[in-house]
């Protein structure tokens, strides 16, 4: 017969699977959901899907991290959001895509891991910061290994033309995207610290 502890762990694997599931749902729809509001506001591509990341390593384990950022980049490359990129470079494209989402739900599980032993809302705005920082970050690795000549290309004949590739890519290409999106994981961070504390009160 199963002791009480093993039956109360496996309860929490269950638990835990069962709230990594319906996270990944909300991922899917939230991505999905930023590329049907593209044409209403086509100079901000935000990823909504970075607070649910983080939600997940708090929430579930470090693991959840990298599996929900996976989901997220096979979700950019199904809806089309890269398709840009994709007519360039499909591999570089995949990879860079592939890449951004696990490192960054990676990095965030690992940072939350390492500093909830310090504070619970400490650990909650970190990984809240170093996810979307993550993000951008492989973002622009990935344009300098696989796309510097395409946007060198992008931007002759326009009124960027005499910028720096870093620069278009930073202030044109990236915009104030970036900036928003950690705006957003700043602002939202309390939201999800109450969240965690709600679920580990309950559990």
């Amino acid at each position: 017969m199963q002791t009480y502890d093993s039956r109360k762990q496996q309860g929490s694997m269950v638990r835990r699977l069962v709230l990594a599931a319906i996270l990944t749902a909300i991922v899917v729809v939230l991505q999905m959901l930023s590329v049907l509001l593209r044409p209403i506001f086509p100079m901000f591509t935000i990823s909504l899907v970075l607070i649910p990341i983080v939600i997940g390593v708090a929430l579930v384990d470090w693991w959840a991290g990298p599996w929900l950022g996976l989901v997220f980049g096979v979700t950019v490359l199904i809806s089309g959001d890269a398709n840009v990129f994709l007519g360039v470079n499909a591999f570089g494209t995949v990879l860079t895509v592939l890449l951004k989402g696990v490192l960054a739900g990676l990095a965030a599980g690992l940072v939350y891991n390492l500093l909830i032993k310090v504070n619970d809302v400490v650990a909650t705005v970190a990984a809240a910061v170093i996810c979307p920082v993550v993000n951008t970050g492989v973002f622009i690795l990935g344009c300098r290994l696989f796309f510097w000549d395409t946007l060198q290309t992008w931007k002759i004949g326009t009124e960027h033309e005499g910028m720096s590739v870093f620069v278009y890519l930073l202030l044109i290409v990236i915009g104030s995207n970036f900036l928003i999106e950690l705006a957003i994981n700043c602002i939202l961070s309390p939201i999800v610290v109450r969240l965690v504390n709600i679920y580990h009160k309950n559990h």
